[in-house]
């Protein structure tokens, strides 16, 4: 059995849809069927579009109040794209409507993960997710991609059941087979719930089918061009849909990208050098600070930071709660925090309370990343997550491709390179991935901006770079600073670039605000 990268950080990404819905809470407390073909009037299918699939392209979505100013509907989509009779998928969706009269159009968008709810990111977050000159020229749009969410989802294990397999500490000694083995018994019954709770759905829960679900509501919307913005993993769906609707490109936002051509390895391991990098930039911002449990280099600090680390790895902490902080879910707390600047305080307050056996604090940030709220999950975006990316990322590494990037990480992220590692739990999924890696060029589409952050933990400014470079019409525009993603995030260069571009068209120069 290889012992793959686990691929913490890729999870990572799927924060956040929950920053965007509770980051400035936390900052402040840390606490249908198809239409007939002759149904009534409603959008109209493209003269291209295969008979087979007019049905769902001529759907009318029935808006329904859900909120001051905010519209819900469900629109169905074929569950598997190659063949539209096998079955029907339901896409849950809002729209909160234009709030400076006539809308100059639709924007979709989409917060990441593979699995953050884009229906909770427009719902509750409406200014968190795009600027109020967005909010008031378009109708913003947030849906739930397959698999996740309102949508028909993935669904794998009880609250109880999702505690254990994310807090439980294994019997075993890290790294020995024993221990292996106990964590690839794990994913198994993870994989065998999600097959046997999801009815039939997991082999369809793909980003390629998800970008052709966006086409879909771009025509249900009335829309002859996407307008699109995505975060994250939105990125590579935004990438996706670019490259198979080139001709169908309004105007696309990317940021916070990832590199379509990066293999699953060198995402888990590039961002676990990008999350060393972050800690590290941290630890030179608490050191200032009186509070800092951490004295001396950043270096010292780091060292002493891997010292708890170790110690708790040895002598887990007790909860209230019965449950244990071990390393794992220290590492975990930490990589919540790093998501943005303004969470840092956060982050010292976990790591002194730990060094002084308290764990209650970095529980929170714990449970904070994974969705978890007294004792109950508020998403399936573990679940939808993990889906996504054994379906997309083919799982082909070999021996010595593991062997390099691990002692790449060990290298340059000494601090979390020894919680980084365990079995690949796409390695028992019950379906072989669909999904290839490589670059995605988009030739013909319209103009598609790109927005990178110099910072960025879980998305690498490198491959902001990189896809921006790959697109044949992509634009890259800079945010210098820290966190995860750039636009509407306090850098007015970023924002007035983005929103020039979506308002009025205005295409930013290129390397913009760097």
């Amino acid at each position: 059995m290889i012992s793959t990268l686990r691929r913490r950080a890729r999870r990572a990404t799927a924060a956040l849809a929950a920053l965007a819905a509770a980051s400035l809470a936390l900052t402040a407390c840390l606490y249908a069927a198809i239409p007939e073909e002759d149904a009534a009037v409603g959008p109209q299918a493209p003269a291209d579009i295969p008979a087979d699939l007019e049905g769902f392209y001529s759907q009318e979505p029935q808006w329904t109040s859900c909120g001051e100013g905010f519209e819900c509907a469900i629109v169905a989509s074929p569950l598997d794209w190659d063949d539209p009779a096998f079955g029907v998928i339901e896409l849950s969706v809002v729209r909160h409507t234009a709030g400076g009269g006539a809308p100059i159009g639709s924007l979709l968008t989409n917060p990441g993960g593979p699995g953050a709810s884009g229906v909770v990111l427009v719902r509750d977050s409406l200014d968190f997710a795009v600027g109020q000159s967005v909010i008031d020229t378009y109708d913003v749009v947030g849906f739930d991609p397959r698999g996740v969410g309102e949508s028909t989802a993935v669904a794998c294990l009880d609250p109880a059941e999702m505690d254990a397999y994310l807090y439980d500490i294994p019997a075993a000694p890290r790294g020995s087979a024993e221990w292996e083995a106990e964590l690839e018994e794990r994913n198994r019954a993870f994989a065998d719930a999600c097959e046997a709770n999801s009815d039939g759905i997991l082999p369809f829960i793909t980003t390629e089918n998800s970008a052709r679900d966006m086409d879909l509501l771009r025509a249900v919307l009335g829309e002859d061009k996407l307008n699109f913005l995505g975060y994250s993993y939105g990125t590579f769906l935004g990438a996706t849909y670019a490259e198979l609707y080139p001709e169908n490109v309004g105007r696309l936002v990317l940021d916070g990208a990832i590199d379509p051509a990066v293999s699953g390895l060198d995402v888990g391991t590039i961002q676990g050098v990008g999350f060393e990098n972050a800690l590290r930039a941290f630890m030179a911002d608490c050191l200032d600070m009186a509070e800092c449990p951490f004295r001396g280099s950043v270096d010292q600090a780091m060292s002493d930071l891997g010292a708890l680390l170790a110690s708790v790895d040895r002598s887990p902490l007790p909860a209230a709660d019965g449950r244990m902080l071990g390393a794992d879910s220290l590492l975990t707390a930490i990589i919540a925090a790093l998501y943005s600047e303004g969470n840092w305080p956060f982050l010292t307050g976990a790591l002194s309370d730990a060094l002084q056996g308290d764990p209650e604090v970095a529980f929170q940030l714990a449970d904070f990343y994974n969705g978890r709220q007294a004792g109950e999950y508020l998403d399936n975006s573990t679940e939808a997550f993990r889906a996504y990316n054994c379906m997309d990322y083919p799982n082909d590494i070999t021996d010595e491709e593991e062997a390099a990037a691990e002692a790449l990480l060990a290298a340059e992220a000494p601090t979390v390179a020894p919680y980084w590692s365990g079995p690949d739990p796409c390695e028992v999924w019950p379906y072989d991935p669909t999904g290839t890696r490589g670059e995605i060029a988009a030739e013909g589409a319209a103009p598609i901006v790109v927005v990178g952050t110099t910072g960025d933990p879980a998305t690498p400014y490198e491959w902001s770079v990189a896809l921006a470079e790959q697109l044949a019409s992509g634009v890259l525009v800079t945010n210098v600073g820290e966190g995860h993603t750039g636009y509407n995030k306090g850098n007015a260069c970023v924002d007035d670039a983005v929103e020039a571009y979506l308002v009025d068209g205005v295409v930013p120069a290129e390397g913009l605000c760097g």
